[in-house]
């Protein structure tokens, strides 16, 4: 569904799918988080109306009659231009380290790689990271706020709202003419869409409830580095 395929990084599908699961077994405090889901919900619908009636079947037909090799190449490409936004949110985290190796995955993907369409950084030990500016506002100490759905966008909260605006900014698309911009917007979105229909069949249960977990879980998991409480303790 729509909500899971703009947040949910694309490398990190299966680890994402797994916290998913946790669910099940872990205490949570999403409940708490979330004073608007009347709304909410109501836009998750529309969101899920949305992706059901065009955005998962022309994802469909793409992945469908697209050639792997061509799907692999536009995936590449995009996730190249996101490398940029990547770097620059290291930096702004002074992950000095992780902002030297985005950055030259940038420069190696875009020369070499043929403006990104061939990843020639991950083979050599270069892997991409996962940064954002919502997770930077969120290592800076900005207070998430309440969870909200973006209409046609997906799941968010306050703090990651303003940071996926923000990150827009740094779209090279966004400056470019319309006739281009939008076209390559449809196409990235398409792709990633694409790129997660394998995972609609994991969603259960009350699926707003299961969407919105999923992704709180996640973006505390991301903004963490991965250092997440174990809430059993000593067991």
């Amino acid at each position: 569904m729509r909500t899971l395929t703009q947040q949910l990084s694309s490398h990190n599908r299966v680890a994402a799918c797994l916290l998913c699961l946790g669910i099940l077994f872990g205490a949570n405090n999403a409940l708490a988080a979330d004073p608007w889901e009347t709304a909410n919900r109501q836009l998750y619908q529309f969101n899920d109306f949305f992706d059901t009636l065009i955005i998962k079947p022309v994802a469909t037909i793409y992945a469908n009659v697209t050639p792997p090799i061509l799907q692999q190449g536009v995936g590449n490409f995009f996730s190249n231009i996101d490398d940029l936004s990547v770097a620059i949110n290291d930096l702004l985290q002074l992950k000095l380290e992780a902002a030297a190796s985005d950055s030259a995955r940038v420069l190696l993907n875009t020369t070499i790689g043929v403006v990104g369409l061939i990843d020639v950084a991950t083979p050599i030990g270069l892997d991409k990271n996962d940064e954002d500016f919502g997770q930077t506002f969120g290592a800076w100490g900005i207070p998430a706020g309440p969870y909200v759905i973006i209409p046609t966008v997906g799941p968010s909260t306050v703090r990651d709202a303003f940071g996926w605006m923000l990150g827009i900014a740094f779209n090279p698309f966004f400056y470019g003419d319309s006739e281009v911009g939008v076209p390559m917007y449809v196409l990235e979105n398409t792709s990633a869409r694409a790129g997660v229909l394998a995972f609609d069949e994991l969603v259960f249960g009350d699926e707003y409830i299961f969407v919105r977990e999923a992704y709180l879980q996640r973006r505390e998991y991301l903004i963490s580095d991965g250092e997440v409480e174990d809430e059993f303790g000593d067991f």
